[in-house]
């Protein structure tokens, strides 16, 4: 068995944190992109009922403030990461956003990570899932989510892929089908490639 590949730095440490923080933006300015793209998903149901999401791996709150800023409708949403700099640069930059966060310290690695927290409408994550260290992981992690999803949940994905125009670690990364067929095999019925631009792609999937 391929063994996991070690992260060339600890997120976990302020320095790597802000060091990360100041470059994601400057690096893949086209991440807006994607952030637009998961707003339309959850607007999509918003004007109908209130919205309960979870981040995976969410980071310095590049995402969640993007979504919390627009979508009023999300009445819960959760924030895990395993890094206690990454909750504290995500503070700083919610600011009075933050009152409507719910951040858990937490590692996806570990087998429980999901067992007491509830369940959503969406669970959304944004270049976390290879952080699992291997791709052989991902199904294991996909299943999970399934897991926490209410029935007409949403599990919008979007991460690095192997291949033309992206990364070229193949154990690490998956190309784009790979990820279509990780979804799948992680017991969602219905999964669809909503974008892929600069070495991302992001996709939606369904347990029903």
């Amino acid at each position: 068995m391929s063994k996991d590949i070690p992260s060339p730095i600890d997120l976990r440490t302020m320095t790597d944190a802000k060091a990360w923080e100041s470059m994601a933006m400057q690096k893949r300015p086209w991440r807006t992109e994607f952030f637009d793209a998961v707003a339309h998903e959850l607007g999509s149901v918003s004007r109908l009922r209130d919205v309960h999401v979870l981040e995976l791996g969410s980071g310095p709150g590049f995402l969640a403030k993007h979504l919390l800023d627009r979508i009023p409708a999300i009445t819960r949403y959760v924030a895990l990461d395993f890094s206690p700099a990454m909750h504290q640069l995500a503070l700083e930059r919610l600011g009075e956003q933050a009152s409507r966060v719910a951040f858990v310290e937490r590692s996806f690695l570990q087998p429980d990570w999901h067992s007491d927290l509830g369940d959503f409408d969406f669970v959304v994550t944004h270049q976390a899932v290879h952080e699992l260290r291997h791709k052989r992981h991902a199904t294991t992690l996909h299943a999970q989510v399934a897991e926490l999803l209410k029935p007409s949940g949403r599990y919008l994905v979007c991460d690095h892929f192997a291949g033309v125009d992206g990364m070229k670690n193949t154990e690490l990364y998956m190309s784009i089908c790979e990820q279509a067929q990780a979804l799948l095999q992680g017991g969602f019925m219905s999964v669809r490639h909503l974008l892929t631009k600069g070495g991302l792609v992001l996709h939606r999937a369904s347990v029903q």
